[in-house]
């Protein structure tokens, strides 16, 4: 069986609750959540959420199955089964001193990032990107030093007019 990362996007009520119901359902499945964003969708009174989370096909089907019993729950899309864009945001807190800021600026504009906070001791970059340029970022930078890290998760929505 192929274990492999599924984006699902879940349009759901924008209710008080809902997003501890899915995210109990997860945990009493023991299905873990990788990531997951939530905010508003195109339509009135409803909220997408992208969930991204580990399993072969029958897990998969199984999740979708058991998302669709929560009252709630108005449509699941499994986004990873068609071409999709997706991508995560990160800000990243670096120890830069001035004589190691040229050096991170060259990282920094290599992945089209860029460095939204200057302090004394550090600086903070934003990078916007798929999970692998992201985690690309990251381990290019942590040499450095990372102070802090924040991550959004993944946002995802199918290519083209489906």
């Amino acid at each position: 069986m192929m274990m492999k990362s599924h984006a699902i996007s879940v349009l759901v009520n924008d209710q008080p609750g809902v997003l501890q119901r899915v995210a109990g359902l997860f945990g009493r499945r023991g299905f873990n959540i990788e990531s997951i964003t939530v905010g508003q969708s195109e339509e009135a009174d409803l909220s997408r959420m992208i969930i991204v989370t580990q399993g072969d096909d029958k897990t998969l089907e199984q999740i979708e199955k058991q998302l669709y019993k929560l009252i709630d729950v108005i449509k699941v899309v499994n986004l990873s089964s068609r071409p999709m864009v997706a991508r995560e945001l990160a800000l990243i807190k670096v120890k830069a001193e001035p004589a190691e800021r040229p050096e991170i600026m060259g990282v920094v504009e290599t992945f089209r990032a860029a460095v939204v906070d200057i302090g004394t001791h550090s600086m903070i970059v934003q990078v916007v990107g798929d999970t692998e340029k992201i985690d690309a970022m990251i381990e290019l930078l942590r040499p450095y030093g990372i102070r802090e890290l924040s991550r959004t998760g993944v946002t995802a929505m199918i290519r083209g007019n489906a």
